[in-house]
């Protein structure tokens, strides 16, 4: 796909379905668009719109080595579920080995350190393989996330310039949480214990605060594990500017 392309597609695909985007994804990137997932809600339902659209995007996940055991067994349900396997990318750590070079618990310490080490990493390495990546982002979850475009542009280390699609960004929890219902899809148990989002275990507890983003990292100031932070958001418009 053209960088000039990203301009067109920027422009309509704000008001489109999300099964619509979906395809213009497919259309556009082919294989080398894949779904990134931590089996979050808005995540179940991509990966299901996808299924029954016959749009074969690969998709994978981040297993840091510190994820809950009912998110391990929610990834296989779902891999059961969609008839197809969901990549796991790993650390080049374990958490062991972590450990010995930077110390116990990193993560009570240096929270984003670890989570560059264990997610963005990997994620990172992966990116380098595709031109689109598709995640469940949305802008009701939280204050940092109420500017997410359906269609974003992000400039690589190496100049490429990569698209990060979202095609749940106009989605509300409880639209979310009616088509999982609906559709009788599996989805992580521990949303029925209260836990608003879910990621890894030492990092992660229930909490009744509204955020949909609460429980996560208490005791700092961090909403974000840094996937979603760590390259830099290209005006789209810009892409057509050779000096940019």
């Amino acid at each position: 796909m053209q960088e000039m392309d990203f301009i067109e597609g920027a422009e309509y695909l704000e008001s489109w379905p999300t099964e619509d985007i979906l395809r213009w994804a497919w259309d556009a990137f082919g294989e080398r668009a894949a779904i990134g997932t931590s089996f979050q809600g808005a995540g179940l339902v991509l990966m299901h719109l996808a299924k029954t659209h016959d749009l074969p995007f690969s998709v994978f996940t981040l297993d840091t080595g510190l994820l809950f055991p009912e998110t391990l067994e929610l990834k296989s349900e779902v891999e059961s579920f969609l008839g197809r396997p969901i990549l796991s990318l790993v650390p080049d750590y374990t958490p062991a080995v972590q450990a010995q070079y930077f110390g116990e618990e990193l993560w009570k310490r240096e929270p984003d350190f670890c989570c560059s080490l264990r997610k963005v990493v990997p994620l990172q390495s992966h990116l380098k393989t595709l031109d689109c990546w598709i995640t469940g982002l949305r802008r009701e979850q939280s204050g940092t996330r109420q500017q997410t475009g359906v269609l974003e542009v992000y400039r690589m280390e190496d100049g490429r310039a990569i698209a990060k699609l979202n095609p749940m960004a106009k989605w509300g929890r409880e639209a979310v949480w009616a088509y999982i219902r609906e559709h009788g899809l599996p989805y992580h148990p521990l949303h029925d214990r209260g836990y608003r989002s879910i990621g890894c275990q030492p990092c992660t507890l229930p909490s009744e605060n509204g955020d949909e983003r609460a429980g996560r990292w208490t005791g700092f100031k961090k909403t974000e594990c840094g996937i979603h932070t760590f390259m830099t958001r290209v005006d789209v418009a810009s892409l057509g500017d050779p000096t940019i």
